[in-house]
C-alpha cells in the first residue's frame, strides 16, 4: 500500500476550482510536514505549497504562481491533505504530486527533501 494517495484530480476550465486530497494511511502526519508539487510535460517537477502542522504550528508555504489562489489544510484525524485550488489557469495544467518531508516547509520547496512520494492526480485545465 502506497505512503501516499492523491485523488481530486480531473478536467475543468479556466476560472473554475478543484479540490486535491493527498490521503497517508501509512503515516503519522504529525511526523512530517506535507507538500504539493506539480509538473507539467517537458517541464521539470516544481513546488506548489507545503504545510506544517505539527502540533500548533500551522505555517504554509506556496509557491508565487498560485499564492492567493491555492489553499492547503491538513486533517490529522483523517490523515489527508488538502491543496484547494481556485481561479485555475490554463498553466496549472500538470501531475500533481503530494509528498512528506522530515523537515519544516522551506519556501524553497525542494524536492530532495521530500522522502515519501504519491503517484500523482492529473489535473487538466481547459479554455
Amino acid at each position: 500500500q502506497g505512503q501516499l494517495v492523491e485523488s481530486g484530480g480531473g478536467l475543468v476550465y479556466v476560472g473554475d476550482s478543484l479540490r486535491l486530497a493527498c490521503e497517508a494511511p501509512g503515516l503519522t502526519l504529525d511526523d512530517f510536514a506535507i507538500g504539493w508539487f506539480r509538473q507539467a510535460p517537458g517541464k521539470e517537477r516544481e513546488g506548489v505549497s507545503c504545510f506544517s502542522g505539527r502540533g500548533s504550528d500551522t505555517s504554509a508555504v506556496y509557491a508565487d504562481s498560485v499564492k492567493g489562489r491555492f489553499t492547503i489544510s491538513r486533517d490529522n484525524a483523517k490523515r489527508t491533505v488538502y491543496l484547494q485550488m481556485n481561479s485555475l489557469k490554463l498553466e496549472d495544467t500538470a501531475v500533481y504530486y503530494c509528498a512528506a518531508s522530515l523537515y519544516a516547509c522551506s519556501p524553497y520547496l525542494r524536492t530532495y527533501e521530500y522522502v515519501h512520494w504519491g503517484q500523482g492526480t492529473q489535473v487538466t485545465v481547459s479554455s
